[in-house]
Order: structure tokens, then C-alpha cells, then sequence
């Protein structure tokens, strides 16, 4: 008998280990392959079409937030969808408005502006607001640029109530200026401050001119970021979230009485907008991150939509 003992190959601990990294790479990437195969067909449907999102809320104030609509925002319009970004700012003029000492004041869910409160306004916007949005999207490449309801004659506005004082309602978008800068390739966002044809300024609320820009441009979607899963059958109960409702039967609901406060303009405006031609529009919980890709990539969306 042979004295000669077999040689046995040891497998090295760390050979193996990359062998498993590996193996999980691979899958990882499988899985990301398939998650892109899976959206295409959504692509294809959302390419070319204008979608105006209203961005607001806890989704503007969260940095986190802030930063991952920015990458919703760049990856639609890297693969040829139109979005159209309109700001509030409603937290932020707040803010000013007591370190200055003036109290605000609300009136059916829409801020009483009077000449100081409308400069305060017009400064935190159009200087403010929209230029740290125009900034985070630019991070990732030289796209967006701001525009305020005054350029180019883009927002024509008129007193909405007396009472309300420097608060405006659109009474019509000339959407040439828009459309240029879609042209070029370029991403729009909008702050919300409008002039009548004396050159009056007025503050007019973003949702309201989500609703019309949304309309002028003849959008495919309106999708409005709130601080709530959506529009909900019972406020107490968190099951009775509402996934569709028709333009009608939310405007029979905001007739009587049903829809308070803030979610008073944003309905109202998406009633306006899917009754005047937009195809849909969608009350969405901003708090999610990248909650306007879930909107447009998925086929159950989210939140609550609106339709004719």
C-alpha cells in the first residue's frame, strides 16, 4: 500500500466570500434589470406628455425629501416625460412672518395678504423658495430655471376677495413661455406670484395654479405632494383612504362641507383641471420618498386620483 496521502485543495474563507458577494451582485442586479424592464412600458406611455407636479409640504421642508424629488424629477425628464414643477411656500413665508413679528392670518384655507405680507411673500418665492429647487435639480446637470407667474406674461391674476386683500385668482396663463423653455430641453419651475395688466402683484396659492398651468398646458397629470395619504372617506379612519373618485362626486363633497381648510384649494383644483382637459390628477403622500415615481411608474399609483 501507497504511503502517499491524497492532496486535498482547500477552499480559501475569502474566496468563498467573494463568491457569495458575487452571486448577491449578480442578483441585485437581476433584480434592478428586471425593475427597469418592468417600467418601460410606462416610460413609453408618459414620453412626451407634460406633467405639472405641486410640490409643497413636508416634502419641500425635509432636506431628505427635498433631495430625492429632485432625482424623481431629473429621472423623468431624462427619459423624455415634461415635468413642470409649481412651488409653494407656505412654511417658509410663515417663518419670515414671525421673525418679523406679523401674525398670519387664513381665511378658507388661503393666506390674507396685505402689502407687507405680499412683499414677504414675493421675497420668499421668487428668492428664495425657488432658487434652492432650481439648485437641487441643477446639482445633477444645468436643467431647470426658475420663473415666477410675472415673466413673460405667464400668470394674469385679479383680486379673488376684498377680504383676502393682495390674493389673486388666474384669470388666464399664456403658457408661450413654458413651451419655449420645454423646447430647450429644460425643466420649469414655477413660483406663484402673478400680476394683473396694471402690474399689480398678487399671491396666488400654488395649488390653484397647479390646476391651471395644468390645463394651459394641456397636461396629462397634475399630481399635487400633501401631508397626507390622500382624500379620506372618514378623517378618523385611516382605512377609508379613497384610491378614485370621480370630478364629479368630489365636487359634490366640497359642496357640502366635507373637504376643510387646505385641502379645500387643492380639490377644487383638481376638480377645475380634470373638467377642463387634464387627464387625471392626484393627491399624493409627499412624506414617501420618491412618491411622484410610485405616481408614474407603478399601475395601482397612489394616493387618491381624480378622473372624469
Amino acid at each position: 500500500m501507497s504511503d502517499k496521502v491524497p492532496s486535498l485543495r482547500l477552499v480559501d474563507s475569502d474566496e468563498s466570500s467573494r463568491a457569495e458577494t458575487t452571486h448577491r451582485t449578480v442578483g441585485q442586479h437581476l433584480e434592478q434589470a428586471e425593475l427597469l424592464v418592468e417600467i418601460l412600458p410606462y416610460i413609453q406611455r408618459w414620453r412626451g406628455k407634460v406633467v405639472v407636479i405641486k410640490f409643497g409640504g413636508n416634502a419641500m421642508t425635509d432636506a431628505s425629501l427635498a433631495e430625492r424629488f429632485a432625482e424623481d424629477v431629473v429621472l423623468m425628464h431624462q427619459v423624455g416625460i415634461l415635468p413642470l414643477i409649481v412651488h409653494g411656500g407656505g412654511p417658509q413665508i410663515g417663518e419670515l412672518m414671525e421673525r418679523l413679528g406679523k401674525e398670519p392670518e387664513f381665511k378658507d384655507g388661503l393666506r390674507v395678504t396685505d402689502a407687507e405680507t405680499l412683499d414677504i411673500a414675493r421675497m420668499v418665492l421668487v428668492g428664495k423658495v425657488n432658487r434652492e429647487i432650481v439648485s437641487s435639480i441643477n446639482v445633477h446637470g444645468p436643467l431647470a430655471v426658475g420663473v415666477s407667474g410675472e415673466d413673460g406674461g405667464l400668470i394674469t391674476a385679479a383680486a379673488r376677495n376684498p377680504e383676502l386683500g393682495f390674493v389673486g385668482d388666474v384669470t388666464a396663463v399664456d403658457p408661450t413661455l413654458l413651451q419655449k423653455l420645454f423646447s430647450e430641453g429644460l425643466i420649469p419651475v414655477m413660483s406663484t406670484i402673478g400680476a394683473d395688466e396694471t402690474g399689480q402683484a398678487y399671491n396666488i396659492n400654488a395649488d390653484t395654479v397647479a390646476g391651471a398651468v395644468a390645463q394651459a398646458m394641456e397636461a396629462e397629470k397634475v399630481v399635487y405632494l400633501t401631508d397626507v395619504e390622500g382624500l379620506y372617506e372618514d378623517l378618523s379612519d385611516e382605512t377609508s383612504l379613497i384610491r378614485q373618485i370621480s370630478a364629479a362626486d368630489l365636487s359634490q363633497k366640497i359642496q357640502s362641507g366635507q373637504i376643510t381648510d387646505g385641502m379645500i384649494p387643492k380639490t377644487e383644483a383638481c376638480v377645475r383641471a380634470v373638467q377642463n382637459g387634464v387627464t387625471s390628477a392626484h393627491l399624493v403622500d409627499g412624506r414617501i420618498p420618491h412618491v411622484a415615481l410610485l405616481e408614474l411608474f407603478t399601475d395601482a399609483g397612489i394616493g387618491t386620483m381624480i378622473s372624469d
